[in-house]
């Protein structure tokens, strides 16, 4: 730009030489923000035109195209921001690029001083984004005119400590900012193509106006979630997702909503086909790309979705979103709190409706992303709609892929029950073969199947469904089952014990609580037993089998736990145990048996501490029993 007038001088409050220190040294985390700020500012100034041409009024340059040029010399440690947006009057720039002298500036200082706050949560108010360029320059020139046909172009030029220059340009200038940024030392690599290619597709790769590095074009990906819905392909979604996540796959299924009223927003959400969880690793890589007018603020923001949705991918794009100075943290306020709600909200919807019209569909969602959505027992604002979607495996499944929903469950409760059954185990195979099971095949009644440990978390935590509580298999009292009527009568090929016997089996249970001691709190009379010879049950108050094996696991506290061993007196093992008690109560063999039969009641509860003991009295068992084999077939 040619010629000008005498530049004048204007010196820098006390406080605002201050309040630039903080925003140079204190506010901003990552240097880089500067040319995010930079870009910002430029395509704001192409918006304001586009309004004032829309609207009719007289403006200069009229076939100027609309964009944003990026310039370098590395030789020279120069950069330059350009663009062709509505430009400023003297007046305009002083309030614009001034902003920080307006009043309430030695009260933001004021504040700083004596409270120790943290600029970056407090300083919202101000708007000064263009001051972070002093982060890299040691000198900064901005040439402006506007779009008003008789405003001159003005010239601003300062080193961020002191002072500033104001002077007006001679002769023709075209509309719009240039900004000049003589790099310091250390910021020479902002005069680099690769540094400053990676910066603006990392910041700005969403502006809706071209940018400029050189003559090439740099931000080629379109803002999708900006389109609407109509007129995007599924190639379209799938390129962007794959551009947004980096996964070669498609997505499974896709979010796109945008929001009117109250607040104004954009969000486009993937959930990936597959899991990218392994074994809980790098839990902390996730969040959604949070953006204000396509412009991102924030990669990977973890509160716009809860964790247990850390799976999505995507962005949010804000209109209305306020923001502090650095545009890198957040301020608390409940604009941003609605639009995380709103997002949790439709992601909560989406997956409702897959239930309903694509059931397979969210079956194979279930499989591939249900262990994270699992963790969804702590979001109690949505505890109505995460409970339906919960799916399990049942009693009822054909096999260990089939499953329900608790819906599902209560459509088939049994006339006068009360509870939800469940029972965990390591897999299908393992559960079905529970000595628990058996009181509630023979009234088929359906069984919840938790293989995952943390299902039972779920369960405690949510109570109820409907008016429904949930109860373990293990502290199930089977007085309450008594009055449900059997579907399968399942008769012992055993004769009923006659009364002399009777009396003899509690004495029989006494003797084995006694040999038991203090690891039990009683032995009694199994009323739940059908196949097996015995089981521990758990009081209704305490803890299930397995959630004491969780928190033993964690060394958590969880005081004294202790067991009903239950005894079932139609068992084979169990009559022959009562013929050699009432001939010799203090039989070795008593003693064996009571043990061998409690561990394995533990070992299949998974809470056995130590097998040997088990292990080599099955061993000793066995030999006797094929020496007694030997004998009957006569073999030599």
């Amino acid at each position: 730009m040619s010629g000008s007038q005498t530049a004048k001088k204007y010196e820098f409050k006390a406080e605002v030489k201050k309040l630039l220190d903080i925003l140079v040294h204190s506010l901003y985390t990552s240097r880089e923000i500067f040319l995010r700020e930079l870009i910002s500012n430029a395509s704001d100034a192409l918006d304001k035109f586009r309004f004032e041409s829309n609207r009719g009024s007289e403006i200069s340059d009229k076939d100027l195209p609309l964009e944003i040029k990026i310039e370098f010399d590395e030789k020279d440690k120069t950069l330059k921001v350009i663009d062709t947006g509505i430009g400023m009057t003297r007046d305009e720039l002083i309030a614009n690029i001034g902003t920080i002298a307006k009043s309430g500036t030695e009260e933001f200082v004021k504040m700083i001083a004596e409270t120790k706050a943290d600029a970056g949560n407090i300083i919202g108010k101000f708007g000064v984004g263009f001051y972070s360029v002093f982060m890299v320059a040691k000198e900064v020139e901005i040439k402006t005119k506007s779009f008003r046909i008789d405003e001159p172009a003005i010239k601003w030029k300062s080193d961020g400590l002191g002072d500033y220059e104001l002077e007006e340009l001679e002769g023709q200038h075209l509309r719009g900012t240039e900004i000049v940024i003589h790099l310091k030392d250390d910021s020479a690599e902002y005069a680099q193509k690769w540094q400053l290619e990676n910066i603006i597709k990392k910041h700005s790769n969403f502006i809706s106006y071209p940018i400029l590095l050189g003559s090439e074009k740099i931000n080629t990906v379109t803002a999708l979630w900006r389109e609407p819905k109509s007129s995007i392909k599924k190639e379209q979604y799938d390129e962007f997702y794959k551009f947004l996540s980096y996964d070669n796959d498609p997505p499974m299924d896709i979010i796109h909503k945008s929001v009117d009223a109250p607040i104004q927003f954009n969000v486009l959400l993937f959930i990936p086909k597959k899991s990218s969880e392994f074994f809980w690793y790098d839990r902390e890589n996730y969040g959604l790309d949070l953006y204000v007018r396509r412009v991102l603020i924030q990669h990977k923001n973890k509160d716009l979705l809860p964790e247990y949705m850390s799976f999505v991918k995507g962005v949010v794009d804000s209109e209305d979103l306020p923001l502090n100075i650095s545009r890198e943290t957040l301020q608390e306020n409940i604009v941003f709190s609605k639009i995380a709600s709103s997002v949790t909200a439709a992601v909560l919807s989406y997956l409702s409706d897959k239930t309903k019209n694509d059931a397979t569909g969210y079956i194979e969602f279930w499989k591939e992303h249900g262990k994270i959505f699992k963790l969804g027992y702590q979001d109690f604002t949505n505890h109505d709609k995460y409970i339906e979607l919960l799916r399990f495996n049942s009693s009822t499944c054909k096999d260990n892929d089939e499953l329900i929903s608790l819906a599902d469950y209560s459509s088939r409760l049994k006339d006068g029950q009360k509870e939800i059954y469940y029972i965990t185990g390591v897999n299908r195979e393992a559960i079905v073969l529970d000595p628990h099971m058996e009181i509630f095949r023979s009234k088929g009644l359906e069984v919840l199947f938790l293989f995952d440990p943390v299902d039972e978390f779920v369960i405690q935590a949510i109570r109820k469904y409907k008016e429904y509580d949930f109860k373990s298999a293990d502290q199930v009292d089977w007085k309450k089952l008594s009055d449900l009527k059997n579907i399968e009568e399942k008769k012992s090929e055993l004769d009923d014990l006659n009364k002399d016997d009777e009396k003899h089996f509690y004495s029989l249970l006494s003797k084995m609580k006694s040999i038991l001691s203090d690891r039990v709190e009683d032995v009694v009379k199994s009323n739940r037993l059908v196949d097996s010879a015995s089981c521990i049950v758990s009081r209704d108050e305490g803890l299930s089998a397995s959630m004491q094996k969780i928190l033993k696991m964690a060394n958590k506290e969880m005081g004294e736990q202790k067991k009903i061993f239950e005894v079932n007196p139609n068992h084979k093992l169990v009559r022959n145990l009562l013929k050699i008690f009432k001939v010799d109560a203090n039989d070795d063999f008593i003693r064996n048996t009571t043990e061998q039969l409690f561990e394995s009641a533990l070992l299949q509860e998974g809470s056995l501490e130590d097998p040997h003991k088990l292990v080599r009295r099955i061993n000793q068992s066995l030999e006797q029993s094929s020496e007694w084999y030997v004998e009957v077939k006569k073999i030599k």
